[in-house]
């Protein structure tokens, strides 16, 4: 198994999965440290080329075989760590992104633990549902729209940010409700 895990870090899709999460930090860096539009546009750019990256590593894992346990676990843990890192950055302009920050931390810890338990008692991974994979898109676009436009007026902002957080309540919501059937 430990060898069979050394083989699989270095697939090509879980190296583009470490690569977003270098992307994270670097988004991170130039966010909170831009001063004019072409650092927000450079932040925007880097955000795009992460979910290109999160794109075509799926498609190269399933077209070429290389899909690992490895990479299950790893693909998610990049996905989070970018999710969150582009919302708490941006808390630093729209003051709103806190209450959905909350939402996304006791959300994502949840279904990890509870994802957890269900591993343990099912030997199964349920995978993202439909919900979920809305509410992760909502949440890259309402931010990518955030990042592009960091002076955007608070109306707006705060209607967009209230969205995206209906958005991840209700796909919260839901996985409760598989989570809890499949837990009893």
């Amino acid at each position: 198994m430990k060898v069979q895990v050394k083989k699989d870090a270095f697939k090509i899709p879980n190296l583009f999965g470490y690569f977003r999460i270098i992307l994270a930090v670097v988004f991170a860096i130039i966010y909170l440290n831009a001063d004019s539009p072409t650092d927000y546009y450079l932040a925007a750019g880097i955000i795009a080329l992460s979910g290109f990256t999160d794109f075509i590593d799926g498609q190269i894992a399933r077209r070429f075989h290389m899909i690992t346990d490895f990479g299950k676990i790893l693909d998610p843990v990049a996905d989070k760590i970018t999710q969150g890192t582009i919302a708490f950055c941006l808390t630093t302009k729209f003051p709103w992104m806190i209450a959905l920050v909350i939402l996304f931390l006791i959300k994502e810890s949840y279904l990890g633990i509870a994802g957890l338990k269900i591993l343990k008692k099912i030997d199964s991974n349920e995978g993202a549902k439909w919900y979920g994979k809305i509410s992760t898109v909502t949440l890259y676009v309402i931010t990518f729209v955030l990042i592009l436009f960091p002076e955007m007026p608070d109306l707006p902002a705060n209607i967009l940010i209230f969205i995206c957080m209906a958005v991840m309540l209700n796909a919260f919501i839901l996985y409760i409700r598989l989570y809890r059937r499949l837990l009893t």
